[in-house]
This record gives structure tokens, C-alpha cells and sequence, in this order.
């Protein structure tokens, strides 16, 4: 018997696609950007306080080459860009998951022009790639504070001491 692919992987979007994707979601956006290697609690979390700004949620997500470039460790990412993409994508609080090679995210947010930016707590507002190129258009910049203690490092520094 053959499987039709979930629903959840239309959600992936080229970069060179997202123009016309764009236009069928609803408004106001809101773009948020990151690794998301091993997904936990605090990025679900996170991610569903970063959809209720808004109608859609697209996540920026960095490929394989723009983590390693973050100095994350060597062994990083763990999971791949498509593996990380189709876990997001899977989100109910996911719009839309597209990804950018450079070390941030700012060409996607000049393409996307979310009316919303959101990013976790750790990152001041003012710090936050994008954030004038929002505001200058009337939109909001968000850090939203973290609820759950979570972290991919420690995670991974729990599996490893294992």
C-alpha cells in the first residue's frame, strides 16, 4: 500500500518560492529565525506564544553551514535542515518554514515583510536582527520570555553525560 506524504511538508517552503506562498496567508505575519536542532519543550513553547502575535507564523530556519558557522560545536547541527524543517513544519503553530544560509536572517525578513518579529527571551529587542526594518514599517519586535527552561546545549550535554 502507498502513503500519501503528510499534510505537514507543504508547509516547507523554498526561499525562492516564499513570494507566492506569502500572499495566501493570512495577515498580520510574524517571522521568527533559529536552528531548532533537537526541538524541546521551551521551542514549542516559544513558538506557539510567537503565533498568538499574529495570523501566521513563518520560521526562518538556519541551514546545516549557517549553524556550524554560529560555533555551536562541530558535531552541530544533529539533524539536518529538511529533518529540522519537517519537525517544524509538523507544528500546529507553524504557518509556513522556510530556511536562509547567511549567518542571519535578514535578507528573508527584507522578502517576507512580517508585521510581527518575535525571538526568545535571551535577545533584547533593540539586538534583534531586523527589528528596525519592523518598526520602521509600524510593526511590532517581540522578546518573549522564556517559560520553560530549556536549552538544545543542555540537552545534549544531558544525552552526553549519559
Amino acid at each position: 500500500m502507498e502513503y500519501a506524504a503528510p499534510a505537514f511538508e507543504s508547509k516547507r517552503c523554498p526561499p525562492d518560492e516564499l513570494a507566492a506562498r506569502l500572499a495566501a496567508l493570512p495577515r498580520p505575519l510574524v517571522f521568527t529565525n533559529g536552528c531548532f536542532d533537537l526541538l524541546h519543550r521551551g521551542h514549542v513553547t516559544y513558538l506557539a506564544q510567537a503565533r498568538a502575535l499574529g495570523a501566521s507564523l513563518i520560521v526562518g530556519v538556519n541551514s546545516d553551514a549557517s549553524v556550524k558557522r554560529l560555533g555551536k560545536g562541530d558535531d552541530r547541527p544533529v539533524n539536518t535542515l529538511a529533518d529540522r524543517m519537517a519537525v517544524l513544519a509538523a507544528l500546529e503553530s507553524v504557518s509556513l518554514v522556510t530556511w536562509f544560509d547567511e549567518d542571519t536572517p535578514l535578507e528573508l525578513i527584507r522578502l517576507i515583510q512580517p508585521e510581527v518579529l518575535a525571538k526568545g527571551g535571551d535577545w533584547a529587542p533593540e539586538k534583534i536582527v531586523g527589528a528596525d526594518l519592523v518598526l520602521a514599517r509600524g510593526g511590532a519586535v517581540h522578546s518573549i520570555p522564556f517559560v520553560c527552561d530549556r536549552s538544545t546545549s543542555a540537552l545534549l550535554a544531558k544525552i552526553r553525560s549519559l
